[in-house]
């Protein structure tokens, strides 16, 4: 059964860094988009990032652009997400996908597939 299990999730001050990882076992993404969403309390699940299947291309929400990273390590069949400069704004659940095979990656819950169970990240001002 394929699994998507997201770690590295915590509580850090303003400012801090987390690095976020997603590791997939029971079959192979490393031919899948991947993308990570966040969702916070009282709030509709929210794009963040995703890396096309090849690693080539990557997109970004506008408020992460310049602090968060998108990666993938398809020989470990892992994908990570390294957050820098965190804002209490960013504080929410944050979920691994998996999405279509050879895609670019999509925006929208929709495009995606599978899904983690989500890693709590919680930023303090």
């Amino acid at each position: 059964q394929a699994q998507l299990v997201e770690s590295g999730g915590g509580l850090v001050q303003a400012g801090g860094s987390l690095r976020l990882s997603c590791a997939a076992s029971g079959r192979t993404f490393s031919h899948h988009a991947m993308g990570w969403f966040r969702q916070a309390p009282g709030k509709e699940r929210e794009f963040v990032a995703a890396v096309s299947w090849s690693g080539a291309n990557t997109y970004y929400i506008d408020s992460v652009k310049g602090r968060f990273t998108i990666s993938r390590d398809n020989a470990n069949n892992t994908v990570y997400l390294q957050m820098n400069s965190l804002k209490p704004e960013d504080t929410a659940v944050y979920y691994c996908a998996a999405g279509r095979i050879y895609g670019l990656g999509g925006t929208t819950p929709d495009d995606y597939g599978y899904w983690g169970q989500g890693t709590q990240v919680t930023i303090s001002s």
